[in-house]
């Protein structure tokens, strides 16, 4: 538990300094110019997401030990691979980062106040750490919105130096990643061994539909094939090292986290496989 709880916060830390380095002010002004497409993403992915999540749990009868761990992805903003997954479907990239930037700075009132409930709700008695919803949303804001805000800062007045460097910060990023969670892997083992039919079978129902869900709401009410795609991918690709993060401040066990572990590696496999069919359908 030490390797995670030490490098969760400065994985999720470096991911938002690069987030921020990547933005501009226009991407924020961007929601106020086409903010239906905008809308119909924050809605998908701040209100749907987490009923389906709960739904799912209470379906499938998750253990009761997973169960917050399913609501902790679910509540987790879009990651920023999912920019990167919907350049490369012919999304559309500026509403991506858009909802990405957006839904990552709101995530400091949004995913502790959902978690908050989700624990009201399935009547979890396990959080083993004394701890606030105001109190996670000061952490967060610390470890998300202060690195996103630095960013931005330093992209305007060194714009030369993060052209260099936004690479290196993202390569880190990742690799902090792997690390946190090969580190949960490695001591969790028993647990995934035990929860994996229970955890991987909600991780993927949840994953599978909500890319379904995010396709065929944007296909009826979204602009275009683009916007679908896009909103699609960011219903679909979650934010895990924050997930983590925001787990570390709530449980001194990682059981939790199973379900998280097993939502990253389908969301992205299930992501590549869906960027590869769309790429395939735009050649025909």
């Amino acid at each position: 538990m030490g390797i995670v709880t030490t490098i969760a916060p400065i994985a999720l830390a470096l991911l938002m300094l690069g987030l921020g380095a990547s933005l501009t002010f226009q991407d924020f002004l961007r929601v106020f110019k086409n903010p239906k497409d905008f809308f119909i993403g924050f809605v998908c992915q701040l209100i749907i997401l987490p009923l389906v999540a709960y739904s799912l749990i209470i379906i499938l009868k998750v253990p009761i030990e997973l169960a917050l761990g399913v609501m902790l992805i679910a509540a987790a903003p879009g990651g920023v691979t999912s920019n990167v997954l919907t350049k490369f479907a012919d999304g559309d990239v500026a509403l991506s980062i858009s909802l990405t930037a957006f839904m990552s700075l709101i995530s400091i009132i949004s995913v502790p106040f959902i978690i908050f409930q989700s624990i009201d709700l399935l009547n979890i008695n396990y959080v083993e750490k004394e701890i606030s919803l105001v109190g996670i949303s000061l952490k967060m804001f610390f470890v998300v919105t202060v690195p996103v805000i630095l960013g931005m800062i330093i992209r305007k007045f060194a714009g030369e130096f993060i052209n260099r460097n936004v690479k290196n910060i993202q390569r880190i990023s990742i690799a902090l990643f792997l690390i946190i969670f090969i580190a949960i892997y490695i001591e969790e083992w028993d647990s995934i061994v035990m929860f994996l039919t229970s955890a991987g079978k909600v991780a993927f129902a949840l994953n599978i539909l909500m890319m379904i869900i995010g396709f065929y709401v944007a296909k009826f009410l979204a602009s275009g094939i683009a916007q679908r795609r896009c909103i699609s991918l960011e219903c679909g690709l979650q934010n895990g090292t924050l997930a983590v993060f925001v787990g570390t401040q709530l449980f001194d066990d990682m059981v939790y986290m199973v379900p998280t572990a097993a939502y990253a590696l389908i969301m992205m496999t299930t992501s590549v496989i869906f960027v590869l069919i769309l790429r395939r359908q735009t050649k025909l």
